[in-house]
């Protein structure tokens, strides 16, 4: 049985076949985990959903900001951006599936030791926490409520977790955080504007991993998002987006307790570098 992590698909459905094949990839045997935005900005969005629906239990997906922004789109409550490719999605036959299945995938698993997440994780927020958080939003996105609460999913505040917030500001951050997060402060103050790597953190802000006193320390954390950052392997992190579709690479690392493999694909840039 192997389990891999595997970092954002973006829409680029040849380059996951390639990796799926690569890593000689059997549902009946093996467990694939990605770590969000499987879709958009790549020109496959649609048959990477049917390529993991087909999986059934062996994809198991978090949701990415893409991955939301085309349920946003889809609903009418945000316009599509000039670069998005959602059209596949949008026009396909098979839509309402499509979507159907999108929206019952998860914001954050914890499974194997290992906490899963897209974008990062507030220090104030121990595993626990997050995956409550998590799946605050999942109901949501589930039930009846989901065109209410779409347009309010934008926005960049507020800015700091407190366990008294509610409403849409409460499920906003927990969006934000777990979809959009790259740097903030030893306080939890969350920056969701700067997009470069580890040197172009804001004055008093830090990569989110490296607040002293986090409570998910003790706890190995995979998340993608990050392309600028790339490929980091630590005791603590693994960040697996490494720019499919900016042309960079399709990654997947295989876990095992005799030490962890890295297996990635090249791929073709369909876009210019962003986030």
């Amino acid at each position: 049985m192997g389990l891999y992590l595997i970092g954002d698909v973006q829409g680029c459905d040849a380059p996951l076949g390639r990796l799926l094949d690569r890593i000689g990839f059997s549902p009946s045997r093996d467990t694939i985990y990605l770590l969000g935005d499987l879709v958009n900005r790549g020109p496959s969005s649609a048959q990477v959903l049917r390529r993991l629906m087909s999986y059934g239990d062996s994809a198991r997906c978090l949701l990415g900001n893409h991955d939301l922004s085309l349920l946003a789109v889809a609903h009418g409550t945000r316009a599509p951006h000039r670069n998005d490719t959602m059209d596949s999605v949008l026009l396909a036959p098979d839509r309402g599936d499509l979507l159907g299945w999108l929206r019952r995938q998860r914001m954050a698993m914890y499974e194997h030791g290992v906490l899963m997440v897209h974008g990062g994780v507030l220090p104030q927020w121990d595993v626990s926490q997050t995956l409550a958080l998590a799946a605050e939003v999942q109901a949501v996105l589930r039930g009846p409520d989901l065109a209410h609460f779409l347009p309010r999913m934008y926005g960049n505040e507020p800015v700091q977790w407190s366990d008294a917030l509610e409403g849409a500001d409460r499920l906003r951050l927990i969006v934000n955080a777990l979809t959009r997060l790259r740097f903030c402060t030893a306080e939890g103050v969350v920056d969701l504007k700067t997009s470069g790597g580890l040197q172009d953190a804001p004055e008093g802000f830090m990569p989110w991993f490296d607040v002293p006193g986090r409570k998910t320390a003790n706890t190995r954390i995979a998340f993608g998002h990050w392309s600028t950052l790339g490929f980091l392997k630590r005791d603590d992190i693994v960040s697996l987006d490494t720019g499919c579709v900016w042309g960079g690479c399709l990654s997947a690392l295989r876990l095992d307790a005799s030490g962890d493999e890295l297996i990635q694909v090249a791929c073709e840039q369909s876009q210019v570098p962003g986030d």
